[in-house]
C-alpha cells in the first residue's frame, strides 16, 4: 500500500479462550495505531494513503477479530483508535474504556450465503441449507468474532435449536470463511457482505440474508483509552476523517452502506466542514 505502512497482528487463540496481540514493532511517537476489522482492508488500501498525505502521520494497523481488540485494550495493548463491531464499541464505552465523546457508527453491512467462485454445484438458499443437515456450513465463531455473533443471532432467529442440526465449521473471521469456502473444506458460508464483495475472486454471493433473521452489521469507531497522550490529537482527527461525507461516500465504492447523510456527517467534525489539507 503506497505511503502506508500496515503491521500485522499476531494471534494466539488457545482453547477457544484468549486472543493474543503482539505488535511486530516498537511504536514511533509520531504514528498513528489503529484496530480495524479485517473487512476494512480493501477500503484502508485508498483511504490511508489520504490521511496520511493530508495529514503528515504514518498510521500503523493491526487487523483481526473485533472481539480480540476489545479483550486486548482491556489488557492496556497499545492502540489509538479501535474500528470494530459497534457492539464491541459499545462494550468498551460501557467500561469506561471510550476517550470520545460519543462512539460512532460510520458504516453498515448485512450477512449474505456464498460459495466458491469455481463451484460448479447449483446455488442453493439459506432455506435450503437449513433443510439440509448434510450441508457444510462455514461460520464466523461465536467466541471470537462479531461475525460470528451476528450469524448466530441471525440462525437462531430462524431455528434455537441451529447448532445441533447442521454440519458447522467455525471460523476466526470473515476471510478465513471465504478461504473455506473457496478450498472446498465447505460447501457454503456466511459472510458480510462487503467481505464478499471484496473476494469476489474466491466466491460468489447466492443469497441475501434470510427473510426474517435480519440482523443489523454496523461497524463503529472510538479512540480508545490505551491511546497514546501524545497522539491523542491526531487521534481525534482520524476519527473525524472516517466519519467526514467523502470518506463515507468512498466507503460506498467497497461495499459498505452509509449510515450518516451529509448533515450528520458535518456535524461529526465539529464545525460542519472537514479540516484543511496541512502543506
Amino acid at each position: 500500500m503506497a505511503g502506508s505502512k500496515i503491521f500485522g497482528m499476531a494471534m494466539a487463540i488457545v482453547g477457544g479462550l484468549g486472543v493474543g496481540v503482539a505488535m511486530c514493532e516498537p511504536v514511533q511517537a509520531e504514528g498513528l495505531t489503529v484496530g480495524a476489522a479485517h473487512s476494512l482492508k480493501g477500503a484502508f488500501e485508498e483511504i490511508l494513503p489520504m490521511f496520511e498525505s493530508e495529514y503528515g502521520t504514518p498510521v500503523r494497523v493491526v487487523y483481526g477479530p473485533t472481539q480480540s481488540f476489545r479483550r486486548q485494550i482491556e489488557k492496556g495493548a497499545q492502540i489509538d483508535v479501535v474500528l470494530s463491531s459497534v457492539e464491541e464499541i459499545d462494550r468498551l464505552d460501557k467500561t469506561g474504556l471510550v476517550l470520545s465523546r460519543l462512539p460512532q457508527v460510520y458504516a453498515r453491512t448485512s450477512l449474505v450465503l456464498v460459495m466458491s467462485a469455481t463451484s460448479q454445484a447449483t446455488p442453493i438458499s439459506f432455506h435450503d441449507v437449513l433443510s439440509d443437515r448434510g450441508t457444510r456450513i462455514a461460520l464466523g465463531d461465536l467466541d471470537t468474532s462479531s461475525v460470528g455473533a451476528i450469524t448466530a443471532r441471525a440462525l437462531r432467529r430462524l431455528d434455537p435449536a441451529y447448532r445441533n442440526l447442521f454440519h458447522l465449521i467455525r471460523a476466526q473471521h470473515n476471510e478465513e470463511v471465504i478461504n473455506l469456502v473457496h478450498r472446498g473444506d465447505a460447501d457454503v458460508g456466511i459472510v458480510h457482505r462487503v467481505d464478499a464483495i471484496r473476494n469476489s475472486g474466491q466466491v460468489r454471493i447466492i443469497e441475501e440474508g434470510p427473510t426474517g433473521s435480519a440482523t443489523p452489521v454496523q461497524f463503529g469507531q472510538a479512540v480508545v483509552s490505551t491511546c497514546r497522550d501524545e497522539v491523542r490529537p491526531v487521534a481525534e482527527e482520524f476519527s473525524r476523517f472516517i466519519a467526514s461525507p467523502r470518506i463515507q461516500k468512498l466507503l460506498l465504492k467497497y461495499g459498505f452502506e452509509q449510515v450518516l447523510g451529509e448533515r450528520e456527517a458535518a456535524n461529526a467534525l465539529g464545525h460542519g466542514s472537514e479540516r484543511s489539507v496541512r502543506h
